[in-house]
């Protein structure tokens, strides 16, 4: 099969229907198979991405923390064993936990993000970004409960991974950022691959592709957005993000791991090692994957062993998948909100299946399998407030008519509100854009989504 091709078709249908822009590469043995870039680095169109272009990757940065974890144990500077607690006592909430629970996502510390407003309002009020190793003062002022005892259950913690850089720093006497460019990045050939702060303390790359998200109908850069600027008050922040790079350093991380030239083949086994819980089950998510050290592992009927990592943050989506008994990876690094889930989803799937082998879905938007000509005689009835579930991870407020087309106004708990087209699949059945797996169902006075049923009032 010609993957080349074929990856490039996928690409190109999912940047015509919005919903990729950035750069991928696909590599067999080493040998790149397809590489490309498509689309802008910057919000109004003017610099175009290409192979070189440097990304913000998110939470595969991950990987490298973990990695910077292994080597400070083999220099005999710390054990994965040793607790939280022995370097920074005050944490005295979680006691128990260890560095091996941090990594695993097992210590039942809580995600930041959680009670992201402390950053904010640090940010905000005090005009100023929060150092990395304010992430303890945080944990302490805001008395976070854990999420459970250390091993008990797998909660995935951006903060685990904070203040495993903060270990890191503090026993090697380093800047974590220094730690990275000296035992991992340069080791590995990553010349164009730094931890760094741009929102913070500027862009310190001619090519880099700012992460633009969608507001008011068109793409702004994260830092300009009314909503999504608020990432500047986490970008002091080190261990969960913060590494950028582009596809061609990626691939040599890739081969650098496969050689052994930064971690051991003994310690890379350790890491792609899944989790075992307290309970002695080893931990499996709701895809099948289990968790080791940085690392989501899968093990493939069609192509064995796979170990990888995505990342996100607003207008930015990472993608890193290697085969270890295929000897293959692949890399998909985007800097814009898409536009529509189903065709952005649709690209990541369908790159991985040619990547196993197997003949790819073509690329579907919504708006493909959305009924074209409906009758519309009946959605007026539609139309009015509706009720508010308790607990909802979103809310319907409002069902209206605009240009003869049907809208909804949702709603956060935050009281955040914007307003989506809803597109009919058939029947009394709508979607959106932004969730394929919703579908919004209108019956007898009401509206169903999400497993609630909310009456009109």
């Amino acid at each position: 099969m010609d993957k080349k091709a074929m990856m490039e078709k996928l690409a190109r249908e999912a940047y015509e229907r919005d919903s990729f822009n950035g750069a991928w590469l696909y590599a067999e043995k080493g040998e790149i198979i397809s590489s490309g870039a498509i689309g802008f680095r910057d919000p109004d169109d003017t610099l175009p991405v290409t192979e070189d272009t440097i990304f913000q990757l998110a939470s595969v940065t991950k990987q490298f923390t973990a990695t910077a974890v292994m080597l400070a144990v083999r220099q005999g500077l710390l054990n994965l064993d040793d607790e939280v607690t022995k370097f920074f006592p005050a944490l005295e909430q979680y006691k128990g936990a260890t560095v091996r629970h941090l990594l695993t996502h097992t210590s039942g510390i809580p995600d930041y993000f959680d009670d992201a407003d402390w950053f904010i309002d640090l940010w905000k009020k005090e005009d100023r970004v929060p150092a990395n190793s304010e992430i303890v003062r945080f944990l302490c002022e805001t008395k976070a409960e854990p999420y459970g005892a250390p091993g008990e259950k797998w909660q995935y913690s951006n903060s685990g991974y904070n203040i495993l850089a903060e270990i890191v720093e503090r026993v090697s006497g380093v800047p974590f950022e220094t730690f990275l460019e000296k035992n991992v990045f340069e080791p590995a050939g990553m010349k164009s691959t730094r931890c760094c702060h741009i929102r913070r303390d500027g862009v310190p790359f001619e090519n880099y592709a700012r992460a633009s998200v969608i507001e008011d109908g068109k793409y702004v850069a994260d830092v300009d957005s009314e909503e999504d600027s608020i990432v500047t008050a986490f970008d002091g922040l080190n261990g969960d993000d913060y590494v950028y790079t582009n596809i061609f350093d990626m691939l040599r991380w890739d081969r650098a791991l496969k050689e052994g030239g930064v971690l051991t083949p003994e310690e890379q086994k350790l890491m792609y090692t899944p989790v075992r819980l307290n309970s002695g089950e080893e931990f499996v998510d709701e895809d099948g994957d289990g968790y080791g050290f940085g690392w989501f592992i899968t093990n493939d009927k069609d192509v064995g062993c796979i170990v990888s990592h995505s990342g996100g943050m607003p207008g930015v989506h990472t993608w890193f998948k290697r085969f270890l008994d295929t000897d293959s990876v692949l890399v998909i690094l985007c800097n814009r909100e898409e536009q529509d889930i189903r065709a952005h989803d649709g690209l990541f799937i369908g790159m991985r299946e040619i990547a196993k082998s197997k003949e790819p879905e073509p690329i579907v938007s919504i708006e493909d399998i959305a009924i074209k000509d409906p009758d519309k005689s009946k959605w007026e009835a539609l139309c009015g407030k509706y009720e508010h579930p308790e607990d909802g991870d979103f809310i319907i407020d409002e069902v209206y008519l605009k240009d003869g087309e049907l809208f909804a106004r949702f709603m956060t708990d935050t009281g955040r509100s914007w307003e989506w087209k809803l597109f009919p699949l058939g029947g009394n059945e709508f979607g959106v854009k932004r969730w394929y797996s919703v579908v919004f169902k209108f019956e007898e006075g009401t509206i169903s989504y999400g497993g609630y049923t909310c009456k009109k009032l």
